[in-house]
């Protein structure tokens, strides 16, 4: 089967730089997959990326070395064993609070005797490859090679922080830092900031460093993920598709009605 590279950046002790694309276009995902990422997450909780556009994302993807990754909208079994099946590397899961509601993703997500997913890898047994006759052994080793990732972005989350992260098929947590700031009374953006914020931040990091388990955020800039990365995330996700596009075109723009009145 394929090889999730993602695990062995992490194996050295290296941060994975993940792109983000929330544009429901394969196109799209096919140019940020070429432009250096380890990894592409395609957004379908709040990107407006459904299955089937989700699927030739995935194909876009898989002509590069990049990993795909999948946020997910909610912790449902049916959509996690569906996507995994399209060949996602990788769930992302928004708002994973317990330790019991972690292990059922993980279940999920995990074939039998360990899970419950349903075996069908009707496109993973093709892009995972490995073996013959189109990926016949995508089972016996999806379980390790595969990425369960749930968000930690409520203050319930952090309460139960070391026991979800003890959950045995982890493999790395996520940090939605709007959520997080929401939750915890500031201001989605400007509050990422905030004393209270940055606190939660670091106590869910160092949780995650006692337990040797990657911990991810998003970033809204370059400045900001350098510094995440110093700080010791090893999952880093920059911006997303539909922002690069709106700052580039917003600077063109701007740079050529600026142009015009020299000229006046």
């Amino acid at each position: 089967m394929r090889k999730n590279t993602l695990k062995e950046i992490w194996a050295r002790g290296e941060a994975v730089i993940n792109g983000w694309c929330s544009i429901p276009s394969s196109f799209s995902a096919e140019i940020m997959a070429h432009q250096g990422f380890d990894s592409i997450t395609i957004d379908m909780q709040h990107g407006l990326v459904d299955y089937q556009v989700a699927v030739t994302m995935l194909q876009a993807i898989s002509t590069t070395p990049v990993i795909p990754l999948t946020r997910v909208p909610w912790s449902d079994p049916a959509r996690l064993m569906k996507i995994l099946d399209a060949g996602s590397y990788g769930v992302i899961c928004p708002m994973i609070n317990t330790p019991e509601e972690a292990e059922a993703l993980v279940r999920a997500c995990k074939y039998p005797p360990w899970g419950y997913r349903s075996f069908g890898p009707i496109r993973a047994k093709y892009y995972g490859g490995g073996g013959t006759h189109g990926g016949g052994d995508y089972h016996e080793f999806a379980d390790d090679e595969t990425l369960v990732i749930p968000q930690i972005e409520t203050r319930e989350a952090i309460r139960n922080l070391d026991r979800i992260l003890e959950v045995p098929g982890i493999a790395a947590i996520y940090i939605g830092p709007s959520d997080l700031s929401m939750a915890l009374g500031k201001e989605p953006r400007k509050g990422q900031s905030d004393p209270e914020v940055v606190e939660a931040r670091h106590t869910i990091l160092e949780a995650a460093k006692r337990h040797g388990i990657p911990a991810g955020i998003h970033t809204n800039s370059t400045d900001v993920a350098v510094a995440m990365i110093r700080e010791g995330f090893q999952l880093t996700s920059l911006q997303s598709d539909d922002r690069f596009l709106m700052a580039m075109a917003k600077q063109e723009v701007d740079a050529v009605r600026i142009g015009l009145q020299r000229d006046d």
